[in-house]
């Protein structure tokens, strides 16, 4: 199957089978392909959380305004932003930029201060937003990974962060929740798996300038 067939595959998975969990070998595949999503600086302010914890899904579900595939996912994945990039965080950013890379350590240094001087001049509101649109880069590589791997999925934006968060205990990590996405193996009897994708002509969404 290629990409192309893959996406057409994909779908917002409405009802999964709670019976087939995925395995673990393709859950570090996604995991991997969310540590390797390009974000803005490459600062990568965003955690992924993975729960596969029945008790905590149920929990989280009505946290979802009771949205089943929470429940009956075979793992949520939880995207979330760092609460706090500093000082610290950039610098860690750098430390580790060191170690990849054996040359151009001045050069390293030298965009770590322009770094640190940028996010000073940001109010709280602007970071969290600029961060949070790096999850959404990460979630729509997630999705497309997961397509390939022939993981069904659903993103999800209805919920309540602030009682994720509380849920999941993510404060402790310095954490907000910002999406979810519950994957899993789609059940057979889930009717959205069988009405036609809906898009735009590909003419009408593209716009090619000669």
């Amino acid at each position: 199957m290629d990409i192309i067939e893959s996406l057409e595959w994909r779908y917002a998975t409405k009802k999964f089978d709670d019976s087939i969990s995925i395995d673990d070998k393709k859950i570090k595949r996604i995991c991997k392909a969310f540590n390797l999503t390009a974000t803005s600086y490459g600062l990568q302010p965003i955690k992924l959380v993975v729960v596969k914890n029945k008790e905590l899904q149920k929990k989280m579900k009505l946290a979802s305004f009771n949205q089943e595939q929470v429940s009956t996912a075979s793992h949520v994945l939880v995207l979330c932003i760092e609460n706090n990039v500093d000082t610290e965080f950039i610098q860690a950013h750098s430390k580790n930029t060191k170690e990849l890379r054996p040359d151009g350590h001045d050069e390293i240094d030298a965009y770590g201060k322009v770094l640190i001087n940028r996010f000073e001049s940001k109010s709280k509101n602007e970071t969290k937003l600029w961060a949070t649109k790096q999850a959404y880069l990460a979630l729509g590589n997630l999705l497309t990974v997961c397509a390939i791997e022939k993981v069904d999925s659903c993103p999800m934006e209805g919920f309540i962060p602030k009682e994720i968060d509380d849920i999941l205990e993510l404060d402790k990590d310095h954490l907000s929740a910002v999406l979810l996405l519950p994957i899993g193996i789609r059940a057979k009897n889930d009717i959205s798996a069988k009405i036609n994708k809906v898009r735009r002509p590909l003419n009408d969404i593209v716009k090619t300038i000669f």
